[in-house]
């Protein structure tokens, strides 16, 4: 699960007194959710560590756990427009692979509404996001499963030709 799969290894961000950053969302976890822990543990912070707790708790488990909330409204790493919070926490940590900004085309279209068509790949994902979600007796060991499906599709994306400059 801590395993990266960039260019570069992944930082080791210490929170308070040297401990693992803790960062939160809401449970109940699709594809954004999903989408976000795998970025933030192969690019930022290969040992983060992920509460998912009911959505009105999220802000007093951030305050009290000194966690970072994402894909939460109002939180700096969330939606904005037509964008998730995996766009976020991409410009946010200066992700500059393209493999990763093409992943990221895939998620918006999975997951933001107005998005759907226009990444081919997204009503696939959305449909394993689903029954991962359904499969799992929580968002964690629904996090672990998917974590290879993140894993697979960066591959995948990241072995096509790059468009000419």
């Amino acid at each position: 699960m801590r395993g990266q799969q960039g260019s570069s290894p992944p930082r080791r961000i210490a929170g308070p007194r040297g401990l693992p950053v803790k960062w939160v969302t809401r449970r109940g976890a699709k594809v954004d959710r999903i989408a976000c822990p795998w970025l933030i543990l192969r690019f930022v912070d290969r040992d983060a560590e992920f509460l998912f707790v009911e959505p009105g708790e999220v802000e007093a488990v951030a305050k009290r756990e000194g966690a970072t909330p994402f894909d939460t409204p109002g939180a700096r790493l969330g939606h904005r427009g037509r964008e998730c919070s995996f766009d976020a926490i991409v410009r946010e940590y200066a992700i500059d692979d393209p493999a990763v900004h093409a992943l990221a085309r895939i998620v918006r279209a999975a997951d933001v509404a107005s998005e759907r068509g226009t990444a081919p790949e997204a009503e696939g994902l959305l449909a394993v996001a689903d029954g991962f979600r359904r499969i799992s007796k929580d968002d964690h060991e629904n996090l672990s499963r998917q974590l290879w499906v993140y894993d697979a599709l960066y591959a995948a994306v990241k072995s096509r030709p790059r468009p000419p400059a």
